[in-house]
């Protein structure tokens, strides 16, 4: 964690940064405290070539923000519940995302444990993207906010990047639309990995990045 990313590094088809970000860490500041994660388990976005995606179907104001600039937080509210966030890659004007799905918890344990004091074992502080949010305090207010900027209040730093040899990847988890497009990425062996869950025409057919 000796720097931040710098948006040039970040500004990458979603396919490429989710590689890069795995092994990457995400701090962000709260009123209790700091609380960053090394970033586990990624799925990729991509626009007009991904139904799966929010900016399939064009720009909106609730999607403006992966149009880039790279380096940049996108969050969501999903089902009426969960924050979800995404780091926005590709060059200025072309829209594409990561979505963070799991951390291992590498600053403000025990802060983190108060949040989530019915969690079974460290492996599951972090588990899930709706979880992530919530221990890093990430809503709809961090939406946009620029990761690379010292003065931001979540922050994106180079960690010790997950060798590709431990990589898997396969289906992203519960979309209604592309399936099978195997980018979601993981590293293996980790516990913080959340379970896959198939999606479907059972689902709503909402895009999920």
């Amino acid at each position: 964690m000796d720097r931040l990313f710098r948006r040039e590094e970040l500004a990458l088809d979603p396919v490429e940064l989710a590689h890069l970000l795995l092994g990457a860490v995400l701090e962000a500041d709260g009123p209790d405290g700091t609380v960053a994660v090394r970033l586990v388990e990624v799925e990729a976005y991509r626009g007009a070539d991904d139904p799966a995606s929010h900016c399939y179907r064009g720009k909106t104001p609730r999607n403006a923000v992966m149009w880039g600039p790279a380096g940049h937080l996108y969050v969501y509210f999903v089902y009426g519940m969960h924050f979800c966030a995404n780091i926005v890659g590709t060059e200025d004007g072309t829209p594409g995302a990561v979505l963070l799905r799991a951390g291992e918890v590498v600053e403000g344990l025990d802060l983190v444990r108060k949040r989530r004091p019915n969690a079974r074992g460290r492996g599951e502080l972090a588990k899930g993207p709706a979880i992530l949010t919530s221990v890093l305090r990430v809503d709809r207010a961090e939406n946009g906010v620029d990761l690379t900027d010292p003065s931001s209040p979540v922050r994106l730093r180079v960690g010790e990047r997950v060798p590709e040899s431990q990589v898997r990847s396969g289906p992203r988890v519960g979309v209604a639309m592309a399936m099978d497009t195997p980018w979601r990425f993981w590293a293996d062996g980790s516990p913080a990995v959340s379970a896959y869950r198939r999606g479907g025409k059972r689902r709503q057919a909402r895009p999920a990045g």
